[in-house]
């Protein structure tokens, strides 16, 4: 890798400059592709298809479960593998260990789950997968930190946001068009990130770490480490709360949308499925525009904050086309708009992230970063319970479900505004 030799400590940043970088740079876009493909096309398309087919009658619930039980693990792995990783020494570096050996873990579970033919065993294995999946997320996540100069992120983050975006996008496609081959759809996941992670570690060498000062782990203090104080860090804390409330109101939508489709719009199954992809399609150009320019702009001034402000803006306007039009008109408008929103905010986010962690001269990026992730964990455990409450309490009318979805993401946009040391 063409950077300065790996320092001693944290004090000295190694920023990978060059052809390393834009490898890296590329790499990191290609992983975060292909591993929120997975996650909308098995999360968006698979499981609700396949839980249905298990519990037609009991199919919101199941899913609603499945997503609560999930996330609650996925929250608790996340933070504590990316505080494990900080800490990690190695001649392969810090992340590289945790990229390579969950990506493969994760694989062999999710592979696992296609084979499945009882909802709780099929449960047992997708939860495997998952904290493997979000054990390796957060090293990927941290290289953005370890790597990068700050002047520059927000073109990586513009880079890594377009990947990310076009992945929930093509995932979507993929499994939409697959859903009636559930294990070669399963299996071609599976098998792609396991590739990609590999290939990752392979083609972007860390700096060993295990010249590093080792950091023995006390337990007490390592998980109250996971705490980090509103009132003395508030710029991280209204970063949280962002992040929680814009995912809050989308995944909100994103995990019914196959139901939405159906017993909202209207659509028998098999025309559901095709629609889900096509919507996807139209998502991903407005995604991958966003994403791109949004990232260059971003640099170029030397801002964040109204990037993310206005995308969160952006994803509210998108949540009211189906309101005002039940159809799959309005459902295109939805597409179309809230890929232009998320991509906007997605985009930014990562770069915004990044400059409000608490500074630390022991190294704990990669900790810090997954105390963030879990603003997006949570709302998986919440947001799918929310819908389901909804959808109880108002006669399974999907206009509750969009309704709660444009305030998160307007309240999102208001979190953003306190903060002050990203402009």
């Amino acid at each position: 890798m063409h950077s300065l030799p790996a320092p001693a400590d944290q004090s000295s940043p190694v920023w990978v400059t060059g052809a390393a970088r834009v490898r890296l740079q590329l790499s990191l876009m290609v992983n975060f592709f292909l591993l929120m493909a997975l996650y909308s096309g098995v999360l968006g398309v698979l499981l609700p298809n396949q839980i249905a087919e298990l519990s037609p009658g009991a199919k919101e619930n199941n899913l609603a479960l499945l997503f609560a039980i999930t996330s609650i693990f996925s929250t608790l792995a996340t933070p504590i593998a990316g505080a494990l990783s900080d800490r990690t020494r190695s001649r392969w570096g810090r992340r590289a260990p945790w990229i390579a050996i969950a990506s493969l873990i994760g694989s062999l579970c999710l592979f696992g789950v296609s084979l499945m033919t009882s909802f709780w065993s099929l449960m047992i294995l997708w939860v495997m997968a998952a904290i493997a999946y979000n054990a390796m997320q957060p090293a990927m996540t941290t290289l953005i930190a370890d790597r990068f100069a700050p002047v520059s992120r927000g073109g990586v983050s513009g880079i890594v946001g377009a990947g990310m975006t076009a992945g929930l996008t093509a995932g979507t496609v993929v499994a939409g068009y697959l859903a009636g081959e559930r294990v070669l759809a399963y299996g071609l996941f599976a098998a792609a990130i396991a590739a990609s992670c590999l290939a990752f570690v392979a083609l972007n060498r860390e700096p060993p770490s295990d010249t590093m000062p080792r950091r023995p782990i006390h337990w007490g203090s390592f998980f109250k480490s996971f705490w980090i104080s509103p009132r003395a860090h508030p710029d991280f804390a209204w970063a949280f709360a962002s992040r929680f409330t814009i995912y809050m109101g989308y995944q909100a939508v994103a995990a019914y949308l196959l139901y939405i489709l159906r017993d909202y719009i209207g659509l028998a199954d098999g025309a559901s499925n095709i629609a889900i992809a096509n919507m996807a399609l139209l998502t991903l150009v407005c995604l991958v525009a966003s994403s791109l320019i949004s990232g260059w702009l971003s640099d170029r001034w030397q801002r964040r904050k109204p990037f993310v402000v206005l995308g969160s803006l952006i994803m509210g306007v998108a949540m009211t086309a189906p309101l005002l039009a039940p159809s799959m008109t309005g459902m295109w408008v939805y597409a179309g708009v809230i890929g232009i929103g998320y991509g906007m905010f997605m985009s930014i986010d990562m770069a915004l992230m990044t400059q409000v962690l608490p500074k630390s001269a022991l190294g704990d990026e990669g900790k810090d970063l997954g105390v963030l992730t879990t603003a997006v964990n949570i709302p998986q455990i919440l947001s799918p319970v929310m819908a389901a409450i909804l959808l109880g309490m108002f006669d399974n009318d999907y206009r509750a479900i969009f309704i709660a979805a444009l305030l998160f993401v307007f309240g999102s946009a208001l979190c953003v505004l306190p903060i002050r040391s990203v402009h």
